[in-house]
């Protein structure tokens, strides 16, 4: 009998991440590298780290690995690969080689769902001009799949998190939801079909997003995973020394979320996404006329999500959500 995948997972995909405000509490507390050749460490929660090694090169560096969020396992692949992608292309660089990591239930789940993975993570990574040159692997009672990825930016044209300017325009590139379809498809309410638009959705590499997003100038960039939409984007505005507004009517949703998070019995809101509802209520405000679906929406625990950029005009390929403005750091109001 074939296992699902998910089955075994106590969470899915980035929502098994730790609280972000446990997190940061946490980063918070370590010593930060004082080398000149760090150019980009994790002192501003940054989606990669950038090491110089010349003066017209640097390296990105990034790791990223997380339970299955569906039960196909070559689709689990493709997903958690293209997951651990963008945070390269989030820094403005490109990906250039890629080590797996790998833990696995052997005796439960054999090597043909194992190579089923590997493979899907392999057509990513390929897909993005990139290699995977190695990996490591452990037996585990819960199935894990993802990737340390390096790649290549010049010093001079690293995009952080924390350049964004009062007015900017925040774009982004992916419709959200993969939580909350995750949770239904788990809990047996996913309507048909939504399963295959959210892997659509999460197998879509950011590599023309990062592209448009360097054409526009762009001023900071992220990428929407399990923090949510708020929690990454208080990331970038803390960052930036800036206040942020948000027009909940404008954030894109994957066909059919908005009516699964709109549900009174709430079985499809993920545990990642309550959790990231609980700590925005430290930094964020909701208007009066914000929907609970939105609200909801907007703190999903999105898995393999777009990129979130603060450009000074229009950008394509994305969908304009709010403004970066004067006010407190990090603080954001939902209207």
């Amino acid at each position: 009998m074939t296992v699902a995948l998910t089955s075994l997972s106590h969470g899915a995909g980035c929502g098994c991440k730790l609280p972000p405000a446990a997190v940061h509490e946490l980063v918070g507390r370590l010593p930060v590298s004082e080398r000149d050749d760090v150019l980009v460490g994790f002192g501003t929660a940054d989606d990669a780290g950038v090491v110089r090694v010349r003066d017209d090169l640097a390296l990105v560096q990034t790791v990223d690995f997380f339970t299955p969020i569906v039960d196909d396992p070559y689709d689990f692949g493709r997903i958690a690969a293209t997951n651990a992608l963008s945070d390269v292309w989030a820094m403005g660089g490109e990906p250039l080689s890629a080590l797996s990591l790998v833990a696995w239930p052997l005796e439960r789940l054999g090597t043909e769902a194992l190579e089923a993975v590997l493979r899907g993570g392999h057509d990513a990574v390929a897909a993005a001009g990139a290699a995977i040159v190695g990996g490591h692997s452990i037996d585990d009672a819960e199935p894990k799949y993802g990737l340390a990825v390096t790649g290549l930016v010049h010093p001079d044209e690293v995009l952080t998190n924390a350049g964004g300017r009062p007015g900017d325009r925040l774009v982004l590139t992916k419709p959200l939801g993969a939580g909350a379809v995750s949770t239904a498809a788990k809990r047996g309410i996913a309507p048909d079909g939504l399963v295959a638009r959210a892997t659509a959705v999460m197998c879509e590499l950011n590599a023309a997003a990062a592209r448009a997003a360097r054409a526009a100038a762009a001023h900071a960039l992220t990428d929407v995973t399990g923090f949510g939409l708020l929690g990454h984007l208080h990331e970038l505005a803390a960052a930036s020394g800036c206040a942020a507004e948000v027009e909940a009517a404008a954030l894109p949703a994957i066909d059919g979320v908005l009516d699964l998070l709109a549900r009174d019995d709430e079985r499809a809101i993920a545990g990642g996404t309550r959790r990231n509802r609980a700590y925005a209520e430290g930094f964020a405000s909701f208007a009066a006329g914000v929907d609970e679906a939105r609200r909801w929406l907007a703190c999903d625990a999105m898995t393999s999500g777009g990129l979130l950029a603060a450009v000074p005009g229009a950008m394509e390929g994305g969908v304009e959500v709010g403004r970066l403005v004067e006010g407190p750091a990090g603080a954001i109001s939902v209207r």
